[in-house]
């Protein structure tokens, strides 16, 4: 996690982003929704240095100014030149296929080192941040609500909790990385968070020795109960009602099914 911001419900998302703006540097490279593809946005992060990887409407109107041979295009936006992926994304789970679409806006322009399929497949991954969401509301509160009265006690538990997420995953990252071959994604969250708390609940290791361990007793943890290797997952998306965060509008299927997506890449407009 690089940064955070919050405050009141009437201010929308957008209008919070550019004060994010200051995590971003060249090198990096930011996935955003539909609702942050706007122009000033689509500057803002350019102007940084960081690459950016954005959904847009399957509407909006990119007029294209150069084809190239992966299927996708190179327009301008504003004072930024831009290259747009339309895309295909069929979900084959059993006995259904499903359809869906995307148009990729990219800084990344050229094709031969970024291919159009790579591009796709990495924008998917974005849903990760749902995670994020949840190792944070569910397992790391476990059904606790932030308990404060006023604006400043709230803004107080935001940042414990982040701090705290924070913590977990950089002993986390520090694991998988002394394991060449254990990829990052097979840490598991849970794993961290108790073994944080055995530490905190019998005061065992806290205070460090003459020799650091550049592993630590989490990342051990870590290490020794792995996930298993991340395969291709859909879930229904769910719409949950107003009045209570656990009851969603109609018949609900509630499970991950295992699925193979193929991508396909579309050709330009006229």
């Amino acid at each position: 996690m690089l940064g955070a911001v919050f405050g009141p419900t009437d201010i929308g998302e957008t209008r919070y982003t550019p004060r994010l703006f200051g995590c971003l540097r060249p090198g990096m490279m930011l996935l955003a929704d539909r609702n942050f593809a706007a122009a000033d946005l689509i500057a803002g992060v350019a102007g940084t240095g960081a690459d950016l990887l954005f959904r847009c409407k399957d509407s909006r109107r990119l007029p294209p100014v150069a084809a190239l041979p992966d299927g996708s295009w190179l327009t301008v936006l504003g004072a930024h030149r831009l290259r747009v992926i339309d895309a295909q994304i069929l979900v084959h789970t059993d006995g259904s296929t499903r359809t869906g679409r995307y148009r990729l806006i990219t800084t990344l322009t050229d094709h031969r080192q970024f291919p159009a399929l790579d591009l796709v497949a990495l924008y998917h991954q974005r849903w990760e941040i749902e995670t994020v969401y949840l190792e944070m509301k569910s397992t790391t509160l476990g059904g606790r609500v932030l308990r404060a009265r006023t604006p400043a006690g709230i803004e107080q538990e935001l940042y414990a909790l982040l701090t705290t997420y924070q913590v977990l995953r950089l002993a986390m990252a520090d694991a998988t990385a002394h394991d060449a071959a254990t990829t990052a994604d097979r840490a598991s969250f849970t794993v961290a968070l108790y073994a944080a708390r055995d530490q905190l609940v019998h005061a065992a290791g806290v205070i460090a020795g003459a020799t650091v361990d550049p592993i630590g007793r989490i990342g051990r943890a870590v290490l020794a109960d792995l996930l298993p290797p991340r395969c291709a997952r859909v879930s229904p998306r769910v719409v949950k009602r107003a009045i209570s965060k656990h009851r969603a509008k109609g018949d609900v299927d509630r499970t991950n099914y295992q699925a193979v997506i193929t991508i396909d890449i579309l050709d330009p407009p006229d």
